[in-house]
């Protein structure tokens, strides 16, 4: 039990399922915050909520998602395989999606946003499409 890859790999999958829980949870409530009426109570609790989830959540996860995940490739010594270098180009676009919605945070904060309740209802599932490319190449390590 006490085997440091396991206990990184444990935190690394921790970290994941935040960060993502982050990214899948977040368009859903700029879904809702388009319908609330700029300077009304819920918009102001809208953005409250976004903001926190991003800071205290996403953001963290993230961070540890990505340390945690260099560190066991390198702990593996995974670095030569195709499958690592497919999955870190998909995380590198859902890296390119939490930088998208921590823009589209700072857009609602500021009473900004011009987009429709549809286009946060697609761009929800941006990290739901990446995700299952990464856990594909993850669970079945194509090409070595």
């Amino acid at each position: 039990m006490s085997d440091p890859y396991l206990w990184l790999k444990f935190i690394h999958i921790l970290a994941i399922i935040s960060w993502m829980a982050g990214l899948l949870y977040l368009p859903r409530l700029f879904v809702y915050h388009v319908d609330a009426e700029i300077g009304s109570r819920q918009s102001e609790t809208f953005k409250v909520m976004e903001r926190r989830l991003m800071k205290a959540i996403t953001t963290p996860a993230m961070i540890v998602s990505v340390i945690t995940g260099l560190w066991l490739g390198f702990m593996a010594g995974w670095w030569s395989s195709g499958w690592l270098h497919a999955k870190t180009l998909l995380v590198v676009f859902l890296l390119a999606s939490h930088i998208y919605l921590a823009r589209v945070v700072k857009i609602f904060a500021r009473d900004a946003n011009t987009r429709p309740g549809r286009w946060y209802r697609i761009i929800n599932e941006v990290p739901t499409v990446l995700m299952i490319g990464i856990v594909f190449f993850v669970v079945m390590k194509p090409f070595g």
